[in-house]
């Protein structure tokens, strides 16, 4: 149960960071040039993104909004198997991440499941992103960090 709590915690924290960035996004940064924050390093550019990082599968957002559902669908069958809380945080991230994509990609145009992911942070050489992607990244780091330190991810007794 704790580790349940961990990962609907981490979810909602990331999805409503997300939602109320982009919301700002969308009002400030919308109808304007890059924001310079700290000169090219970091940047602050609006973009409405069809696809997804590096521009791949741009305009198949009806099959990306699609796999975030198996995404989400999976991260609940195997939520109650974690084995520690630092895996409820990767999965809480991830759902998070998920979340915060998908609900654009359900509310936004073009229209249902295929709506436009807002994108507004920008480093040199790299794609622009949002909480959400950022939160899916980090989520990848810990994971590494986990299974580098051997923490399985499940129980795989308690799948059966």
């Amino acid at each position: 149960m704790r580790v349940w709590r961990t990962l609907l915690g981490v979810a909602l924290l990331i999805w409503l960071a997300d939602l109320a960035t982009k919301i700002w996004a969308v009002d400030y940064l919308s109808n304007r040039g890059p924001v310079k924050v700290i000169g090219s390093l970091f940047q602050l550019t609006f973009v409405r993104n069809s696809g997804a990082a590096f521009s791949f599968a741009e305009g198949a957002t009806l099959f990306l909004s699609l796999f975030g559902i198996a995404v989400l669908i999976a991260i609940a069958y195997y939520a109650p198997a974690l084995t520690s809380k630092g895996w409820g945080v990767v999965l809480g991230l991830v759902m998070g991440g998920v979340l915060g994509n998908l609900t654009d990609r359900i509310f936004r145009e073009p229209g249902l499941l295929r709506g436009h992911v807002i994108d507004w942070l920008q480093l040199p050489n790299w794609p622009i992103f949002n909480i959400a992607d950022t939160a899916i990244v980090v989520a990848a780091f810990i994971s590494v960090v986990l299974t580098a330190r051997n923490i399985p991810p499940i129980k795989k007794e308690e799948l059966i």
